[in-house]
């Protein structure tokens, strides 16, 4: 099975950060059971204050599955995760530059060690 390894990167609202990572600490099994259908493995964010003084979210998942745009797809019309991402969204700041009908800006994966 081919592996597909995706990063993406958000701002965040510098207010919202504790509480960010307080939903986080606790992410509603539904949708974590929704990301697991959706054949997405290892989902990691991580948080930075990069030089301009503001934060930015970096997201990483491994894609185990064969249809990406399909499952994306079923993960954005289950219900539990549009309640989620209503409410992580609005804390959310995406990247002006992001490519359209993005959210999360996508990143180049330029190395992997296997």
């Amino acid at each position: 099975m081919a592996i597909q390894r995706i990063g993406a990167v958000i701002g965040i609202d510098p207010h919202q950060i504790e509480e960010y990572k307080r939903l986080h600490a606790t992410v509603w099994p539904d949708v974590l059971a929704a990301n697991e259908r959706a054949n997405i493995r290892n989902y990691s964010i991580f948080l930075r204050q990069m030089p301009d003084g503001r934060p930015y979210l970096f997201s990483y998942f491994e894609y185990v599955g064969k249809d990406l745009d399909a499952d994306m797809e079923m993960l954005a019309q289950d219900q539990r995760v549009q309640q989620w991402w209503s409410i992580c969204k609005p804390i959310q700041r995406p990247l002006a530059d992001r490519n359209e009908g993005e959210w999360w800006a996508s990143m180049e994966s330029v190395f992997y060690a296997p």
